[in-house]
Formats: C-alpha cells, sequence, structure tokens
C-alpha cells in the first residue's frame, strides 16, 4: 500500500471529512478525493460510505484504520524518543492512576518533580478504569493490579497497606468498637459490587465483620471509589477500610482497632516497552521509586 495514500486515508478517518483532512494535509479537496479513490481502487474494497453529512467508515475501513492510527501512534512515539535521546528530559508526559491515588497522594507530591523537571508537561488523568497504553491513551501508569495488556512493563512500587478509620463524631455517637465481633453492631461503609472491584478482597472489612459477629450486616453506604468512601468516612456515616497513606496526616479521621489490618495491595509502575528508554519514563520512576522508600504505606 502506499504510503502516502495511507498517511492521507488516516487524515480523512481522523476528520471525517475531505475538506477538514485537506486542511489538517495542506492539500485540496479534490487531491484528497483522489488519493482517497486511488486507495480503494487499489485495494478494490470501499473504505468510507458516502453521505451529505460526511464520511462514515465502512467494515474494511475500520480495520484499516485501526492499523494506521496505531501505526502513526508508534511512529509519533518513535519521534519523540529520538529528539528526547538529544536532550535532557522534556516533553508531555501523561500519566494515569486511580482516582484515590492521584487525588490524595499523586497530586501532593508532584510538585518536587516539576520543580526538578520544568521542561516535562505533566498531565495527570484520575481514572479507576484502565487507560489503554499501548494506544497511548497515557505513557504511564500507576496501578493497584499487575497489567492485563501485553507488552507493557511493570515494576513493583511498594505494599499499600488498609486498616479501619471512622470520624470522632460517629464515634462519639455509636461509640467505638473494642473487638472485631463488636463491628457487627456498627455503620460500615464498603466499596461496592464484586464485579467493579479494584483488587480481589476490597470488601474485607464486610466479610470480617460477618465472620467474627456471625451477622448478616448490611453496610450503611457502598462507594466505588476510595477517595469517596474517605470523604463519607469524614462526614460521619460509619467505619471504613482505608488505605493508610490516604490518611497519614489526617487529624479528622481516628484508626479504629488497630490491630486489624486488611490484605497488602502491591501498586505497579507500568509503561509501553516502546519507552524502555525514555528519559521521561526513567526520571519518572527513580522519583517515584525514592518518594515511597521514604514513606509508609
Amino acid at each position: 500500500m502506499d504510503w502516502d495514500k495511507l498517511r492521507v486515508f488516516h487524515a480523512v478517518a481522523e476528520a471525517g471529512s475531505f475538506t477538514h483532512a485537506g486542511e489538517t494535509l495542506n492539500l485540496s479537496q479534490s487531491a484528497v478525493s483522489r488519493q482517497i479513490s486511488g486507495l480503494e481502487e487499489r485495494l478494490r474494497v470501499p473504505l468510507f460510505h458516502r453521505h451529505a453529512r460526511g464520511l462514515i467508515l465502512t467494515e474494511q475501513g475500520e480495520i484499516l484504520y485501526r492499523t494506521t492510527r496505531e501505526i502513526f501512534s508508534k511512529l509519533a512515539m518513535t519521534e519523540a524518543m529520538l529528539a528526547e535521546g538529544r536532550e535532557k528530559p522534556k516533553g508531555p508526559l501523561k500519566i494515569t492512576t486511580t482516582v484515590a491515588f492521584g487525588s490524595t497522594w499523586l497530586t501532593p507530591n508532584i510538585k518536587s518533580f516539576i520543580d526538578a523537571y520544568p521542561e516535562i508537561a505533566v498531565t495527570l488523568l484520575v481514572d479507576d478504569n484502565e487507560l489503554d497504553l499501548s494506544m497511548r491513551e497515557a505513557d504511564v501508569a500507576i496501578r493497584m493490579a499487575p497489567p492485563r495488556q501485553p507488552d507493557l512493563i511493570q515494576r513493583h512500587l511498594m505494599n499499600i497497606h488498609f486498616h479501619l478509620y471512622a470520624a470522632p463524631a460517629y464515634l462519639e455517637q455509636f461509640g467505638e468498637p473494642k473487638t472485631a465481633a463488636e463491628l457487627g453492631k456498627h455503620r460500615l461503609i464498603i466499596y461496592g459490587e464484586r464485579s467493579q472491584l479494584p483488587f480481589p478482597d476490597a470488601n474485607w472489612l464486610l466479610h470480617l465483620t460477618r465472620r467474627e459477629s456471625g451477622v448478616a450486616t448490611l453496610p450503611a453506604l457502598t462507594v466505588n471509589n476510595y477517595y469517596a468512601i474517605y470523604r463519607a468516612c469524614l462526614t460521619g456515616i460509619g467505619i471504613a477500610a482505608l488505605p493508610d497513606y490516604m490518611v497519614r496526616d489526617d487529624t479528622e479521621l481516628k484508626q479504629v482497632l488497630p490491630e486489624v489490618e486488611g490484605p497488602q495491595v502491591p501498586a505497579y509502575f507500568v509503561y509501553p516497552e516502546e519507552l524502555r528508554n525514555s528519559k521521561r519514563i526513567t526520571v519518572l520512576r527513580e522519583f517515584l521509586l525514592q518518594n515511597v522508600a521514604n514513606q509508609q504505606f
């Protein structure tokens, strides 16, 4: 397949019209149309349905678009890496992590990284859904589970510890449990549905309570996000299992039953194989490893 025609096809698929693609490529609408017609003749399949309101990819066009999108994404990555190899770390760096970790630990700690590398433009995407690193939805991820995508490099960062916490207002109203068995008399805030759990035993507090108290306790509140659980706990709704890093410096929450600890959850630094030699990735990895080594999670 002719490379120039593929480049034009990719631009048209992205833009959805010959006119807009021509503006991007600095070509006339007729020149773009001829390139697409030539590619369709070469492949002997239609790539677009032509409508008055624009262009829609055919099934064959969708297949070709997925391939060209991956090719151009990797070319852009390669171009950035070649430029980066000649200079000190600079350029965009898109980091994705969970809402809880991103909001309560990474955001407050990222300032020293930005100060050290002012020419790196950091974008932080907090999302409990896994973004596709291979499709460059982000450059690097900090995840609470090993990656499921192939061709990703992972580095263990730390193990996150969980304990039980409650607001003083809640404990004043309902009392403080002295044993795990007494949790059956208390309001609990838990994570959510089994299919949505961020790690296998995220609802360990509910399971512990039912096992120790012998009571089929119903949660007072179910929330599918740890930052939201933390905020709910602050209001005095009930007792919650929270990661220690989230509440370490919080004087508004009190640890309940300190001897009770939840499962340790490993956190990983994850990035695509293509970025193995990226200076931006390297300095971020070293920054994180140094910072997590100095703190208790």
